[in-house]
């Protein structure tokens, strides 16, 4: 059984991860995917408009790379960021920042 200090204490630490994770990393992350995406498609229209130069083709593909591993770099984020909430237990549906209660298991 906890104590109120250590509830409290439990409380401000989770109602935290989730306000950092909910209103700036996730945010941060769609925003950066987003880019990537732009990006590589950006690549992608370079590469076709410009069949007959050489030059722009191979900038074309080099987007697109750059892209591919933004999109990459992205993922193994919010994947990360996933076990790193799992492993804590921190459940979005268990949080209530506003009320300041965190449902423990």
């Amino acid at each position: 059984m906890y104590t109120k200090i250590a509830y409290a204490a439990s409380t401000s630490l989770d109602g935290f991860i989730y306000n950092v994770d909910s209103m700036i990393i996730d945010p941060l992350i769609k925003l950066l995917f987003a880019l990537a995406v732009v990006y590589f498609l950006y690549g992608v229209f370079e590469f076709f408009l410009n069949q007959d130069k050489e030059e722009k083709k191979t900038t074309g593909k080099q987007h697109m790379i750059w892209g591919i591993i933004g999109i990459t770099i992205m993922m193994g984020v919010w994947t990360i960021l996933g076990i790193v909430l799992a492993t804590l237990g921190i459940s979005k549906d268990q949080i209530n920042p506003e009320q300041g209660t965190v449902q423990l298991q």
